[in-house]
């Protein structure tokens, strides 16, 4: 496919997808204090394979009829994007404060970058170079109440997110794959149901339980639905219509949505630089849907394959 590709309307679903994953930090923090992170990102996964069962054969039916490609994207997006990077950013709760985490895997934009480039084959215009830079400024900003002066004690739950960050990057690259030849709600449900195994392995490995209290259970379920199925749900029909490269910023909803949790919510400061940090990422935000047809649109000059 040659030529354009502009995504006013796939943005704007994107961003409110990545802006309720912003408001994950309020079920997210509070559950992981009494249960074991591998054990939520576990429960998450059997909740959604639970609704999804009726579109699994006709989901695995149409990766396979895409070709291996596209399977080994949707493995790569369930083990990854969904187990290891779910489990890595609920650790980074337990570690570290409720807004750091969040907002740290929002450097996740330049690793889209350069997935896209490689697997997709999209060349950003030059002025994404304005919006991207803008991004990461903002966010970094927000994440640190002094800019310049970065504290060690940060360093674990920052590596968590970076790890959690890269994954789902490399997620929003190989799920814009899947979308030119699948339909959304095929995508989520291979989501979940590769993330599911993957998911009981990982609470194998650290030792965690499988079960956890009814109460916790049902918060979990809450979790699952909210910023699991209908966030993603909603992402995934943005993405369709929308190059790799614009949905990463398009998803920095995220740290705005959860930097305000963090400050109503769990009574998180803000100082004068991270208030700064919010206004630069919301503009790069809201320019997104009005300047996407003229300034960033994508140039397509790689086919993927099919098959």
């Amino acid at each position: 496919m040659k030529g354009r590709l502009v995504a006013a309307p796939g943005a704007f679903l994107i961003a409110i997808a990545a802006a309720l994953w912003g408001t994950d930090a309020l079920l997210r923090r509070p559950l992981a204090r009494s249960t074991e992170a591998a054990t939520i990102v576990f429960g998450e996964h059997l909740v959604l394979v639970a609704i999804m069962l009726p579109l699994v054969p006709a989901a695995f039916a149409a990766v396979l009829r895409a070709g291996p490609r596209y399977v080994a994207a949707a493995a790569a997006i369930g083990i990854g994007a969904s187990a290891i990077a779910t489990i890595l950013f609920t650790q980074a709760f337990v570690k570290g404060d409720p807004v750091t985490p969040v907002v740290l895997q929002k450097i996740q934009p330049l690793v889209a970058v350069v997935g896209a480039w490689f697997i997709l084959g999209e060349r950003p215009r030059r002025n994404y170079g304005w919006f991207l830079l803008g991004g990461l400024v903002g966010t970094w900003l927000i994440a640190f109440p002094s800019p310049f002066d970065v504290r060690v004690d940060t360093a674990l739950p920052a590596l968590m997110a970076i790890g959690a960050a890269v994954l789902w990057a490399m997620g929003t690259v190989l799920g814009r794959l899947l979308a030119t030849r699948m339909r959304f709600q095929h995508i989520t449900t291979l989501r979940f149901t590769f993330g599911l195994p993957a998911s009981a392995v990982a609470v194998l490995l650290v030792g965690a339980p499988f079960t956890t209290s009814g109460s916790d259970f049902a918060w979990i379920a809450a979790l699952a639905i909210v910023t699991g199925l209908v966030a993603l749900s909603l992402y995934y029909i943005g993405l369709r219509r929308t190059p790799a490269v614009i949905a990463a910023l398009a998803e920095l909803t995220f740290p705005v949505t959860a930097a305000a949790v963090g400050y109503f919510a769990f009574d998180a400061t803000l100082d004068g630089t991270q208030w700064i940090g919010v206004a630069v990422t919301t503009v790069v935000v809201l320019l997104l849907p009005i300047t996407a047809p003229r300034v960033l649109a994508v140039r397509r000059d790689v086919v993927p394959a099919t098959s």
